[in-house]
């Protein structure tokens, strides 16, 4: 596979990084509203309440999903950049066309690919 050398590779990491923060910032703060849902439900005494809190938790519990799946997404597009083939899809081994890196930074395959 041959290396991406019209990239600026450090531009694109600390894009990715930053991306990583915002992530592991709003992982945490859904995970403190979990656990402050999970806290409500336990002490709340009403079938509505609880069925209400737990249709929240539900909810949250798929965003978090959706969120670490992005976090994964973002380290690997970082773990791509250390071993040099960041940019070049994964299917075709073409490469990725900067407009998508910058719209997407930890894009793994062509558009139609």
């Amino acid at each position: 596979m041959k290396k991406r050398e019209d990239l600026d590779l450090e531009h694109f990491r600390k894009l990715l990084e930053a991306e990583r923060e915002r992530l592991l910032k709003e992982i945490d703060g859904v995970a403190a509203d979990t656990r402050g849902l999970d806290a409500a439900a336990s002490e709340a005494e009403d079938r509505g309440d609880v069925a209400e809190l737990d249709a929240q938790n539900a909810i949250d519990q798929r965003l978090l999903q959706d969120l670490n799946r992005q976090l994964e997404e973002v380290n690997a597009a970082l773990k791509r950049i250390e071993e040099g083939s960041y940019g070049l899809c994964e299917k075709t081994g073409k490469p990725i066309p900067l407009a998508r890196l910058e719209a997407y930074p930890a894009a793994r395959t062509l558009a139609d690919a």
